[in-house]
């Protein structure tokens, strides 16, 4: 082919084109080189990861011999020798072992020090261990990350594990280039800000359901008062006015009074809080006021509330289901057969009591179903895909309706019941009873938010209107 042919045919060629040619071997960029001190389960973990995502990996060990087994195609050297070459250093070692760091100190000048360290217990030292470490090494630049993702974690990558790494470090720089690190390992880089955001880094590790405390005490205690309430009620007082023993119905009878109980009254206390909020801003004729710090708590573990709600209702399934096969029960049902026999009587049919029974069942049904839903829908997975009006639409128009539906079940389930005195063993109230109290109010409440004057102006005042304030009107009026 001619060089005038190439040379209009190199001209045809557009600008944005992909060339197919092969780059040269000096073309090629080398591999960064990272060096991890430490040989533990963490220090393994995090090696192979980064081997795996293209990096070049050189451990830093006391016995670069006898250091155990490490991930394929990692080098292992002394202390010294490994920091040497590289510009990022991974320190996987407790904090008790920092003091050996500070004779290495020529060797990290300017070098990046990735601290992953965690402690035992919160505020175990006066200062956080990458504060400690970069006093320590004053000429590094230390930076606080990985501490949140634990060895399984690394190994299995964050498609089963958590996806976010979280940084603190006073260079810009130094968190820049962990932050590559962690994105080209398939983790989400959240930045915490200085190192003075250490302490709280290395707390989150330590941390036991924080979220979940006030629930699960709220749970405990209505469990463990209507557990000794319906106890006083039943088993202790059969005793004590008919000598019966009826202890064995703790375990299943007992048991299936408390849940339910339990269950409708965390739902309840799930959606109360909004209810006050709203008639709290309606009060003050504005959003902008914050809301006091007991609510904006209750608020923030409606979640959790919730869910509880949703475990409880499922024992309560559970113990319904196992009614049919329970020996008491057969007993009972057998003794009555046999007391017809006897007698040649017959009971009549009830067709009143037939729709109640089927609709108690059914409203029961129908309750755990939306239960079911609103625990679905709060799974993080399923919520991130959902658009907010979608969201809001489950958790709020479908969770008063599952509050309404369960509230009418246990209606339903009393009926007549509160009529009888016999009902009122001892003068306490059946625990039905007590438990309508609250999801009675909390839907008398939105009755109210869901009428059309109060409804507008609860959502002018969500939009941003406020109302304004007699003394500021006197106050504007002098002005003028």
């Amino acid at each position: 082919m001619s060089a005038d042919r190439l040379s209009s045919m190199s001209k045809e060629v557009k600008p944005d084109s992909i060339s197919l040619c092969p780059l040269s071997a000096a073309a090629a960029l080398e591999q960064e080189l990272l060096c991890i001190f430490g040989t533990g389960d963490l220090g393994r973990s995090l090696g192979q990861r980064l081997l795996q995502t293209g990096y070049r990996v050189v451990y830093g060990s006391r016995r670069p011999h006898s250091c155990g087994l490490l991930p394929q195609g990692a080098q292992v050297r002394s202390h010294a020798a490994a920091a040497e070459p590289a510009s990022l250093v991974f320190i996987c070692i407790h904090r008790e072992h920092y003091d050996f760091l500070e004779t290495l100190a020529p060797h990290f000048k300017g070098k990046v020090l990735v601290d992953v360290s965690n402690n035992l217990k919160k505020n175990l030292y006066p200062e956080a261990n990458a504060e400690y470490l970069q006093r320590l090494i004053p000429g590094a630049h230390v930076v606080k990350g990985f501490n949140t993702l634990s060895a399984w974690a690394l190994q299995n990558g964050p498609s089963d594990a958590n996806r976010q790494v979280y940084l603190c470090g006073n260079s810009a720089e130094a968190k820049e280039a962990v932050a590559e690190v962690a994105t080209k390992l398939g983790f989400t880089v959240l930045d915490k800000g200085s190192l003075s955001s250490a302490r709280e880094l290395e707390d989150f590790p330590l941390q036991l359901f924080p979220e979940w405390r006030l629930p699960l005490r709220l749970a405990f205690g209505l469990t463990v008062f209507f557990f000794f309430y319906l106890l006083i009620r039943t088993v202790v007082s059969a005793y004590v006015e008919q000598g019966k023993d009826i202890s064995f119905r703790i375990m299943a009878s007992l048991a299936n009074k408390v849940f339910p109980i339990v269950s409708l009254i965390m739902l309840s206390l799930c959606y109360l809080p909004g209810v006050i909020a709203a008639f709290l801003q309606l009060y003050r004729g504005t959003k902008y006021k914050r809301f006091p710090d007991w609510l904006d708590r209750w608020m923030l573990c409606r979640k959790q509330l919730g869910l509880l709600a949703l475990g409880f209702a499922s024992l309560h399934v559970l113990y319904t289901l196992i009614i049919p096969i329970r020996y008491y029960v057969r007993y009972r049902l057998a003794a009555a057969t046999i007391s017809e026999i006897r007698l040649n009587h017959t009971i009549p049919f009830d067709t009143t009591m037939a729709w109640r029974t089927d609709s108690y069942y059914a409203m029961g049904i129908l309750g755990f179903g939306l239960y079911l839903l609103l625990g679905i829908t709060s799974l993080p997975s399923v919520s991130n895909a959902l658009s907010w009006r979608e969201f809001s639409f489950i958790q709020s128009k479908l969770g008063y309706l599952t509050l309404f539906i369960c509230t009418f079940h246990t209606y339903l389930y009393g009926w007549d019941k509160f009529l009888w005195v016999s009902g009122y063993t001892w003068y306490t109230p059946p625990g039905y009873m007590l438990s309508l109290v609250l999801p009675s109010a909390v839907m008398l409440l939105k009755l109210l938010l869901v009428l059309p004057c109060v409804d507008r102006s609860l959502t002018r005042i969500r939009q941003g209107w406020e109302r304004s304030d007699p003394e500021d009107d006197s106050k504007n009026s002098l002005l003028t």
